[in-house]
């Protein structure tokens, strides 16, 4: 009885980005963590930061070193941590995007990061679970879901979502560990690459639009003025 009396009934509105998040895990059963995120509200503090406040508090700084501290080359822990935090910011919701056509807000202010003993990221957080979806999707005027009106419209809202937080990571890897914006930015590249070329399959979702979803972000991300193509050149 007492472990029945500790479960929570999620509340409506979280229904959306709970069936998300169970699609997300059940992509990698083995490691459920590594396409899912988390509801803050449910979640303590403890070993959790918020992106927005990681600039100001070292703790970009503070992973690298930790990296650099146990690895032979400092290029490649620069390169891990880009990789980890690249893919909290746009690799996750980029597997969802793709797989089903769906998001929760990857902004700055959104985002929180977990790390495990060794200073890794192992999760992400989401302080607003509201889960956008295009018109005509099942999900479409249910609680906790927001509706756009095509898919363009979804990849430039992401785009413009997931611009800051990537130039704070950018940004902060370059001041602490030498990292260059174009390395930076293949690196994006590849994250949702990577999501558009292998989610699909895990997801079993229909590939070509996985693939129309994928280049469109990445569209939508150069539109901006980021330099994914450039990047994708010359790395």
């Amino acid at each position: 009885m007492s472990e029945l009396a500790t479960v929570r009934i999620p509340r409506p509105y979280e229904a959306a980005f709970g069936s998300a998040c169970s699609r997300l895990r059940a992509l990698q059963p083995e490691h459920p963590r590594v396409y899912a995120a988390a509801a803050m509200a449910d979640q303590g503090k403890r070993r959790w930061w918020s992106l927005s406040a990681g600039l100001r508090e070292g703790r970009i700084d503070l992973m690298y070193r930790r990296h650099a501290a146990e690895m032979a080359s400092a290029t490649v822990a620069a390169e891990v941590v880009a990789t980890a935090l690249i893919h909290g910011v746009v690799g996750r919701v980029a597997a969802l995007w793709v797989a089903d056509g769906r998001a929760w807000d990857p902004g700055l202010e959104n985002i929180w990061i977990h790390t495990d003993n060794d200073g890794g990221i192992d999760w992400v957080g989401l302080s607003d679970t509201t889960v956008r979806v295009v018109d005509g999707d099942p999900l479409a005027d249910s609680p906790g879901v927001v509706s756009l009106p095509c898919e363009r419209a979804m990849w430039v809202w992401l785009a413009y979502r997931c611009e800051p937080p990537l130039l704070l990571v950018q940004g902060a890897l370059a001041r602490c560990a030498g990292l260059s914006p174009r390395r930076f930015w293949a690196l994006v590249a590849e994250s949702v690459c990577g999501a558009t070329t292998y989610v699909p399959a895990l997801a079993g979702a229909d590939p070509v639009a996985g693939a129309r979803r994928g280049e469109g972000l990445l569209t939508a991300l150069e539109d901006r003025g980021l330099a994914i193509r450039r990047a994708q050149r010359v790395a």
